[in-house]
């Protein structure tokens, strides 16, 4: 159960911390500074959290995450179940915190929706979205895999590599999809921003869902095949 627990709280903080960088500071494509600071605040998020609740539950915080341990035959069935649901839970809470403390502060979203994904990026198009999820999430899953790996000789650094792998993939992500390269962020604002009357693509959320377990699937699939 401490497990459990223990990536409820982490996909809890990664939304504030993530999600709530982007709502006060935007993602102002003209300056770039809000790319930035939204992409250093997901990433430093992980690095936190790997240091917090790395060696209680490996700090996965994403479903996507989870399945490529999953399939690389880190983590029995049930238990990846169990992790999707505390993720699930923990970035709805994550995103309540948000629009209470946005709410009664009287603090404008920058974003419009709590830090909801989107598709303005490019255009609406959904496979153009669903292919830079697959893509960035190939990535980031890959590296995990690599770095988490008993082969790996990064010793205490892993932590920091993570963190500042989710960092480049929000770099390039943010101005195309938002980047979500995790199922349960992008759950978890647009479920709340949906019930809290704020705009949120619910029609769009598939892609966010679809595309980084794709793409966490074939980063195990490659990887499995690269070290064996």
């Amino acid at each position: 159960m401490k497990k459990y627990l223990a990536e409820g709280i982490g996909t809890c903080v990664l939304v504030v911390l993530g999600c709530g960088t982007a709502m006060l500071v935007g993602c102002n494509a003209e300056y770039g500074g809000g790319y930035v600071l939204t992409a250093l605040a997901f990433g430093l998020s992980i690095v936190a959290m790997a240091y917090s609740i790395g060696n209680i539950s490996g700090c996965h915080i994403n479903p996507a995450v989870s399945l490529g341990v999953l399939l690389s035959g880190g983590m029995e069935t049930m238990e990846f179940v169990y992790y999707v649901v505390a993720q699930c839970i923990g970035a709805l809470i994550g995103s309540g915190i948000l629009a209470a403390i946005f709410g009664m502060g009287g603090v404008t979203d920058q974003t419009g929706g709590l830090g909801t994904n989107g598709l303005a990026g490019v255009n609406g198009n959904p496979i153009a979205g669903l292919l830079v999820e697959i893509v960035l999430t190939f990535i980031f899953v890959i590296n995990i895999l690599g770095v988490t790996s008993k082969k790996a000789k990064h010793g205490s650094f892993g932590g920091l590599v993570i963190g500042l792998t989710l960092t480049g993939v929000h770099i390039l992500g943010i101005g195309l999809t938002g980047t979500s390269v995790n199922p349960a962020r992008s759950f978890g604002p647009a479920v709340i921003a949906a019930l809290t009357g704020n705009a949120a693509p619910l029609g769009s959320l598939w892609v966010f869902i679809v595309g980084p377990l794709v793409g966490a699937a074939l980063a195990a699939v490659c990887y499995k095949s690269l070290e064996n």
